[in-house]
């Protein structure tokens, strides 16, 4: 990832976990949109369940593809660096939030062996209208084993 998307991710997952703790509003996602977020990521979550490549490469933003530039190395990097996005024992959405101008969709998720985790998924609309993937940041949760 480039050094300012890690940044940027990094100040993202920040604001997110802080959130709860701070008082000002935040811009609301209006309930199309996040129906919208939810079904994209819970397809792309299901063609790595699938191995179908194709249709989760498809899912990221064209930043994204042109990064990875085959559905084949997509898959294969979400394969070794996010296991438990790849194959997650259970998924649970939280409420998707605007920050800093930036839709976000965290989703809470268990991996294999139990441990929790918090993936923030960045999504940018495209022209067309549709939502896409714009990377994820993950972090373990600490103190959870199911």
């Amino acid at each position: 990832m480039m050094p300012l998307m890690v940044i940027f991710l990094r100040t993202l997952f920040l604001a997110l976990a802080l959130a709860p703790l701070a008082a000002p509003a935040q811009d609301a996602v209006s309930p199309e949109d996040a129906k919208a977020v939810r079904a994209v990521i819970e397809a792309q979550l299901d063609a790595f369940q699938r191995d179908d490549a194709a249709r989760a490469f498809a899912l990221a933003t064209p930043g994204i593809r042109k990064t990875f530039r085959t559905a084949e190395n997509f898959l294969e990097m979400v394969r070794a660096s996010y296991a438990v996005v790849y194959r997650p024992k259970d998924v649970i959405f939280e409420t998707a939030r605007i920050i800093e101008g930036q839709l976000v969709q965290p989703v809470r998720l268990t991996d294999a062996e139990g441990r929790g985790w918090i993936a923030i998924y960045p999504m940018q609309r495209q022209p067309d209208g549709n939502w896409r993937t714009n990377g994820c940041q993950l972090s373990r949760l600490s103190g959870t084993q199911t």
